[in-house]
């Protein structure tokens, strides 16, 4: 399968968590968690549509105000996913500053809220640049089976867990994934290009036979002459979990939430030998990271949010997760 979703960590394993994540030939892009964005150009962050924050610690929501400063004056609609609360913080954010203003501009800046207050229970608020991002009612998203957060072409799984509060942990999802076989298309004299976006979402979506294709030629065909085209499969998985404490409701909510996940960004933020700090400040060990992993049969981990006090010994946390994760490929090597 060739991802479609394509993440990377904005500051590295030791720096504030925030992962950016694009999709291939698609204008849209998301976020986990709100840290430093500054590693992250205007081209990026205007791309973002969706933001899941875990939940409001300086260092996971420190980077809203860099995503505003670029998106004021852009006609906009962001979702922004987080735990109680999060309707009150992103309203305080946006009235500490004068919107006197907002009369010059042609354009509205919407941020829709969606308030997690458990897994069967939302709230939504809408914040608009041209009412002085005043508190509106907004709309609840569509919810599908378990619960889960229904958008166009992506599934969002939730988890309250718990940290000194409630912190959120997240897995996004394609409902199936769509394959273009590009020896089909040379076969048909059939151009590759952004029309392939048009094929794909019909796929997804499940329209009808009778649906109108546009083609690269300026014409159109109907959706059953394209089929052949794409393989449909299993759609790309991949999981955030960070700043949780190691306890068995939240392993057990966390394996159950990462299941079979592609990718599984995970803190490991104390290294097994200071397990017990790591209790004290309800983060995980690089252990226990490594064990949740394993226990949710995902395929790939990637610990970060390390402490500062293992600067220079990336490498041996990394080990330490890897060995927990893959002990008898971590033996064999051995």
């Amino acid at each position: 399968m060739r991802p479609t979703l394509h993440p990377r960590l904005v500051n590295g394993r030791f720096g504030d968590p925030a992962v950016f994540v694009e999709a291939l030939h698609r204008p849209d892009a998301l976020l986990f968690d709100l840290g430093d964005l500054s590693p992250l150009g205007a081209r990026d962050l205007l791309r973002v549509t969706h933001v899941l924050v875990s939940h409001m610690h300086m260092d996971h929501f420190i980077g809203f105000d860099r995503l505003l400063r670029v998106h004021v004056g852009r006609e906009k609609r962001i979702a922004v996913v987080g735990p109680e609360g999060i309707s009150a913080a992103v309203g305080h954010k946006l009235q500490a500053y004068s919107w006197d203003l907002v009369d010059r501009y042609a354009t509205d800046l919407v941020f829709e809220v969606i308030e997690v207050r458990a897994p069967d229970t939302l709230a939504a608020t809408r914040f608009r640049l041209k009412a002085g991002f005043t508190r509106e009612p907004g709309d609840l998203p569509a919810r599908g089976d378990g619960g889960t957060i229904d958008w166009p072409d992506l599934r969002l799984s939730v988890a309250v867990l718990d940290h000194h509060g409630p912190s959120l942990g997240y897995a996004i999802e394609e409902p199936v994934h769509v394959n273009i076989w590009r020896n089909r298309l040379d076969a048909r004299g059939l151009a590759t290009g952004s029309w392939l976006q048009g094929l794909k979402q019909a796929i997804r979506r499940g329209e009808t036979d009778d649906t109108q294709i546009a083609l690269p030629d300026g014409g159109s065909a109907p959706l059953r002459a394209l089929r052949d085209l794409a393989s449909v499969g299993r759609g790309q998985k991949i999981a955030y979990v960070t700043d949780v404490a190691d306890t068995s409701r939240n392993r057990e909510k966390i394996v159950a939430l990462a299941a079979e996940a592609d990718l599984f960004f995970v803190e490991a933020s104390f290294s097994a030998a200071d397990r017990s700090h790591a209790a004290h400040r309800a983060h995980l060990t690089t252990i226990a990271a490594g064990e949740m992993a394993r226990a949710a049969h995902v395929r790939r981990i990637e610990p970060f949010h390390f402490s500062p006090r293992y600067e220079g010994e990336e490498d041996r946390m990394i080990a330490e997760v890897m060995a927990a994760f893959q002990p008898s490929a971590m033996m064999a090597e051995a």
